[in-house]
């Protein structure tokens, strides 16, 4: 079994593969070090991008079968930008983001704009009632409740969106959850095909979702955020769809992993939270058969996400994992001032061939 390496051998025996270097090991500014204030630091500045990219469209994608069951077929929405050069095009990227993120959080804007100010066209796709009801109120688009096991309708619009690139590059980037999703779309590439795919950048990804519920569950901030956020995703459906849904006795509930479990076992066919986490992990074997060049960027001071996780993945000769000593949790940002250096992380991979 071939060995990962990487750029600071502290781990001991691994099991992937890894590609040269492109840039300097990440290594912030010391007041800025650690998981936690990586993480925190990644909001800013919030209040200054809530008015999205210039001249994005709005989409409305026919998203395919509902696996759910609620309706016939899946709606989801999205934002298109053209690149801000007048040169051609260097390629489409489509974007994903994190659980009770979407289109409109702060690293995918800062991404976004410097994305299109290098050159590429940008889709940022927004997952089952995940939207910054800008245009649509993302809840009311499908009945059926969001679960980080429905690949198959993000499959069908990603590849919508990539054929609207003809004959230029299409790349996949997600953080998070939506790292997630952007490695099972690579893994689904090699039967279901995406146009033109190129590479596939998952930063931070929940590759282990059973154990990044428990980590959050274990830190009362990082607890409060996702219950409050999910609690308030949760109740927004109950009230479009009253005669489907009651959530209210996950109002007692405090943890991510109870409030789980009672969801899974109430509204929908898995035995219980394990058996719902276990079905959209991606570990051990699972990127051994990747067609696509695929990058992981991660750091091993990730509140949220296990390190031991990644340096267990099989290896496959077109998995790139680099494992940052610092980051946070799709953080990496340095002062002074303060700075994200996300997007020429992942610009730094898109140029790679």
């Amino acid at each position: 079994m071939p060995k990962l390496q990487l750029r600071k051998p502290k781990f001991g025996s691994k099991r992937g593969a890894v590609a040269s270097a492109t840039l300097s090991p990440f290594r912030p500014h010391r007041l800025l070090r650690g998981g936690r204030i990586q993480t925190f630091a990644s909001s800013y500045p919030a209040r200054r991008l809530k008015g999205g990219l210039t001249d994005e469209q709005v989409v409305v994608l026919d998203a395919g079968h509902d696996a759910t069951g609620y309706d016939a077929s899946v709606r989801l929405v999205g934002y298109y930008n053209r690149r801000d050069t007048s040169d051609a095009s260097r390629g489409l990227v489509i974007s994903l983001h994190g659980w009770e993120g979407n289109s409109h959080s702060p690293y995918g804007v800062i991404t976004g704009r410097r994305l299109l100010a290098e050159g590429y066209d940008l889709f940022r796709l927004n997952l089952r009632d995940h939207g910054p009801r800008l245009h649509v109120d993302p809840y009311a688009l499908n009945q059926g409740l969001f679960l980080g096991t429905l690949i198959e309708e993000t499959l069908c619009a990603v590849q919508q969106v990539a054929v609207w690139a003809k004959d230029l590059p299409v790349y996949i980037v997600g953080p998070s959850l939506g790292g997630n999703f952007a490695l099972r779309l690579a893994m689904l590439h090699a039967t279901q095909p995406i146009a033109n795919l190129r590479r596939v950048v998952a930063i931070s990804p929940a590759i282990n979702p059973s154990r990044s519920t428990d980590r959050i569950d274990s830190q009362y901030p990082f607890r409060r955020y996702f219950r409050n956020r999910w609690l308030r995703s949760v109740l927004a459906k109950e009230r479009l769809f009253p005669h489907l849904y009651d959530f209210h006795p996950l109002l007692k509930m405090s943890r991510l992993r109870p409030m789980t479990e009672w969801l899974v076992q109430h509204y929908s066919d898995f035995s219980d939270a394990e058996d719902y986490f276990g079905r959209y992990s991606v570990l051990g074997d699972a990127l051994a058969g990747l067609t696509v060049p695929t990058t992981i960027l991660t750091a091993a001071d990730d509140p949220v996400i296990v390190v031991e996780d990644f340096e267990r993945l099989t290896a496959s000769p077109l998995l790139d994992l680099k494992i940052e000593p610092f980051g946070g949790h799709v953080g990496f940002v340095d002062l002074w001032p303060l700075h994200h250096l996300l997007p020429e992380m992942i610009l730094a991979e898109l140029s790679c061939e």
